[in-house]
């Protein structure tokens, strides 16, 4: 297969088992992982004594030469370059290899990788480096937030959309037994005094006469007796490499990482939790970013490490309790953070291999547009994204699938308008001859319709609207949604694919919003003085039939019930519950449009991201709208653009407390309005499916890699 990723390591960087550091470790975990791991070569300069981590891994000599060994380094990987002529070049961690790369390559893609401090490197400490970075490199990542804001410190009027953060990470491991855990207490990194030895070695000497039952256990290179000379309350083991490591995390209590540098984000706090090792680090720079997952301490003192290490290993039950918080925070997970990683050079590889498209593109829609409902469900997801494909000039025909199926059932032989639907599929292929195959919870298309596509390069993509947790997703539903999406190219979920993190199709679930239609939703209510109505909510009960399930109740009633009660001051409109008949169609707008604010609660255990496209209308019709945190929406919205809530009583105060306030109420609902409407519109997430499959060239939007 042609190669088109290059990697450019550090010449210094020693890719080897070794004695590999964290953006080694890093790469070898993430190239594991990568579906472009065949596609890429990593270049380094490792001595021969060494054997690379991984098998892509191919050695630049560097020229003897008294002048520069970077531009040797860059020379010599150019002769390779030509070989391969590859269409991304990823250097990492060298801002001073650009100017060269660039000379050599001008029109090649060029991503620039920053694992530490920008501005305590050479060729980016300065605010005219950094801005040749800026209009030099197609992407800049970052390996934490705190990095990220160093680099655009001091630099004004720059767009950040060129940049990404995709942090470290690491393969959980969940069966832990926590009573085989010894008593050790570990350090893992340089043992000097950047990284907080010696203070480490004081608490050690410290706790060793308190309590000399425990053991301290020092992980790393660079002797300890140029620091603390007469200490021998540590064990020191030398450099280990990373699998003897995390064996130490497992099997060990506590780990520190006490580091008085700024560090760019700490490997320990992510490694120690992730094998229920109690970590205590330092609040330096980027180890911040792991505060959810460790116990952070405020001064970095050896008294305070001592207290805290009295505290905790006489305290069993509270210990294991941080163990077991700390593992389940742990989101530093390596296959989410390589399919990130893989989602961003992939977008470049699509735009580099695209071939030239037509402006405009056919696309067949398969899935349930509801013709037996009488337009009682006009606002739907399938039909607001036929509408987003219009609105941007592209053609659609479509197939109501379960229509068709009904229409042409035999009583004779049930089966057989699955065999008739098919080859229907078939002769609409050929007639229409799509760019795109768009499928909708449609689960029973045969071999022969993929196959049809394949064979003539029609890209096939699906979409799923429902909840992906295992309460909705049933095994059989399961089993066919799995079917399907080896089958496609790409799958989008108004969910967070996350759960199927571990799935070997995992890549190719994206997200998506459920989007708006300006056209459909077109209600400002933010602007209106005359809503009669305090709370709006409408469950979707015997959604087919149209007519409320009698004898059904779920957690969501439970809820909205006691707020209708222990409110009587608040006018609600509820719909689909107790003895109220949902709403559909213009009835349902009818009462949208008399409300100013409304909640949305979806049934069931919350999945991240998940809600039905009940929310693109309320919050899309200019509603202040109510979500519980849990759902994770916070990495759609701001606390400005909607309203979070924790518990049924923070929900009740914050209920009372913005119908009270009708200005502040409007200017959040106007804001979530806007939002929705600028960057989940319907155009965007049809231009988004399409720009997936390198159909179109597309700006992704600000929510594409969420999961």
């Amino acid at each position: 297969m042609k190669k088109k990723i290059s990697i450019i390591l550090p010449y210094k960087e020693i890719y080897s088992e070794k004695f590999a550091g964290a953006a080694s470790i890093w790469l070898k975990d993430y190239d594991k992982l990568s579906i472009l791991s065949n596609q890429t070569i990593i270049y380094g300069n490792l001595d021969k004594r060494y054997k690379p981590i991984t098998k892509n891994f191919k050695n630049i000599n560097i020229s003897k030469t008294p002048f520069s060994k970077t531009k040797s380094y860059i020379k010599n990987f150019y002769k390779d370059y030509l070989k391969y002529k590859f269409e991304i070049i990823e250097i990492h961690n060298r801002p001073e290899y650009l100017p060269h790369i660039k000379e050599y390559f001008p029109k090649t893609k060029i991503i620039l990788y920053f694992h530490n401090n920008p501005l305590t490197m050479r060729s980016s400490s300065s605010i005219n480096e950094r801005e040749f970075i800026i209009n030099n490199t197609d992407k800049i990542i970052f390996i934490s937030t705190w990095i990220q804001q160093k680099f655009y410190s001091g630099l004004k009027n720059v767009d950040i959309s060129k940049s990404d953060i995709v942090h470290h990470g690491i393969n959980k491991i969940q069966n832990i037994n926590l009573n085989a855990k010894e008593k050790n207490i570990l350090f893992v990194g340089k043992l000097n005094k950047a990284k907080g030895y010696d203070i480490f070695c004081k608490a050690a000497l410290m706790f060793k006469k308190y309590n000399p039952k425990w053991n301290f256990i020092a992980i790393g290179d660079e002797l300890r007796k140029n620091i603390f000379p007469e200490n021998n309350s540590v064990k020191e083991l030398g450099y280990l490499n990373n699998k003897k490591v995390l064996e130490y995390y497992r099997k060990s209590e506590i780990a520190i990482g006490n580091s008085v540098w700024d560090e760019p984000l700490g490997r320990i706090a992510i490694e120690a939790s992730s094998r229920k090792c109690l970590a205590i680090i330092s609040n330096k720079a980027g180890l911040s970013e792991s505060k959810k997952i460790a116990h952070v301490l405020k001064n970095n003192s050896a008294l305070e490490i001592f207290n805290y290490l009295k505290k905790i290993t006489l305290d069993n039950k509270l210990r294991r309790k941080k163990q077991n918080i700390f593992h389940k925070n742990n989101n530093f997970d390596i296959k989410i953070f390589s399919r990130k990683l893989d989602s961003i050079r992939d977008d470049f590889l699509f735009k580099t291999i695209q071939k030239k498209n037509t402006k405009n593109k056919k696309i067949l829609h398969i899935a349930n547009f509801n013709e037996s409902s009488n337009g009682r469900l006009f606002y739907s997801f399938a039909n607001k994204l036929n509408n987003g494909f219009i609105k941007n000039n592209h053609i659609v025909e479509t197939i109501s699938d379960r229509n068709y199926l009904k229409l042409n059932k035999s009583i004779f032989n049930p089966l057989s308008n699955n065999d008739t639907f098919n080859q229907k599929v078939i002769d609409t292929l050929k007639n229409f001859s799509p760019d795109l195959l768009l499928i909708g919870h449609v689960f029973n298309l045969k071999k022969i319709v993929f196959d049809y596509c394949k064979t003539n390069n029609i890209k096939i993509c699906s979409w799923y609207i429902d909840s992906l947790s295992s309460e909705f997703l049933k095994d059989e539903q399961k089993k066919k949604f799995f079917k399907n999406l080896q089958n496609v190219d790409k799958c989008f979920v108004t969910s967070s694919p996350k759960i199927f993190k571990n799935h070997k199709c995992f890549y190719k679930l994206q997200f998506i919003p459920n989007p708006v239609d300006s056209s459909i939703e077109n209600l400002k209510n933010y602007k209106n003085d005359t809503l009669n109505i305090d709370i709006f909510s409408a469950i979707s009960h015997g959604q087919n039939r149209g007519v409320l399930k009698k004898g059904k109740i779920d957690d969501r009633e439970k809820l909205i019930n006691d707020l209708y009660l222990s409110m009587p001051e608040i006018k609600f409109a509820l719909f689909g519950m107790n003895t109220f008949e949902p709403v559909w169609g213009a009835n349902y707008y009818y009462y949208l449009s008399k409300s100013k604010m409304a909640l949305n609660i979806s049934r069931g255990k919350y999945q991240s991201l998940y809600s039905s496209d009940r929310i693109s209308s309320l919050i899309g019709n200019g509603l202040l709208v109510f979500i519980d945190i849990n759902t994770e929406f916070k990495k759609l919205f701001t606390d400005k653009e909607v309203i979070f809530y924790k518990n049924k009583q923070d929900l009740i105060n914050k209920i009372k407390y913005y119908s009270s306030n009708n200005k502040l109420r409007k200017k959040i609902a106007e804001l979530g309005y806007t939002k929705y409407h600028k960057f989940m519109n319907n155009r965007i997430v049809a231009n988004y499916i399409l720009q997936s499959v390198d159909l179109i060239k597309f700006k992704k939007p600000y929510w594409h890699n969420l999961i």
